[in-house]
């Protein structure tokens, strides 16, 4: 069965964004571009709110074509244009494009049925709305945390919408040059 698994960068104090929504406290180097990328080419499908799914979708098709295009934005731009999209959203149009799917209802039911597809994992990219949607019918199984040398005091909070107590395992952790460290954690359930 295939995994849901959120991908965020954290503030100390437990924010994935500004209160304006701004990233621009998140800590961003080539060696943490090159892990990041290492990781994504494992899978083959990511999932977006609304909102970051319109950011990726006006950056990443032709990030690579770009003058100044980075190594980072020529791996990211292929790997985007080949992974399959799901996007959950009440009022986005619907897509003509055969690897964008759009989970207006429903959202474990439709979730669970991609869970039961063949493919790799779904990585939730940042997408507050979408990540808490999913932690409130339990459906997140793992979190990739980024978390950043910074205290923001108030913004938008990564753990919302939680009904019961989790339990999370630490599977691995790294520590990069910025003072980043990345978390990784599996969602302990009960059998």
């Amino acid at each position: 069965m295939r995994k849901i698994v959120s991908f965020v960068h954290l503030s100390l104090d437990g924010f994935v964004a500004s209160a304006s929504g701004s990233l621009d406290w998140v800590s961003i180097t080539e060696e943490l571009f090159d892990h990041v990328g290492q990781r994504i080419q494992q899978t083959d499908t990511a999932l977006y709110g609304r909102v970051t799914y319109q950011m990726m979708e006006a950056y990443w098709p032709t990030a690579a074509a770009q003058p100044n295009a980075s190594k980072h934005d020529h791996e990211h731009s292929r790997w985007y244009k080949t992974a399959r999209k799901v996007v959950l959203s009440r009022t986005l149009a619907d897509k003509k494009e055969s690897d964008t799917k759009i989970i207006r209802s429903q959202l474990s039911e439709e979730i669970n049925k991609l869970k039961q597809e063949v493919g790799s994992e779904i990585l939730v990219f940042g997408s507050p709305s979408a990540t808490h949607a999913l932690m409130a019918e339990d459906l997140i199984d793992e979190y990739w945390i980024f978390l950043n040398p910074v205290i923001l005091g108030q913004g938008i909070p990564l753990f919302k919408n939680i009904q019961d107590r989790t339990k999370l395992k630490l599977i691995t952790s790294k520590t990069f040059a910025s003072g980043v460290v990345c978390l990784h954690y599996e969602v302990k359930r009960q059998p």
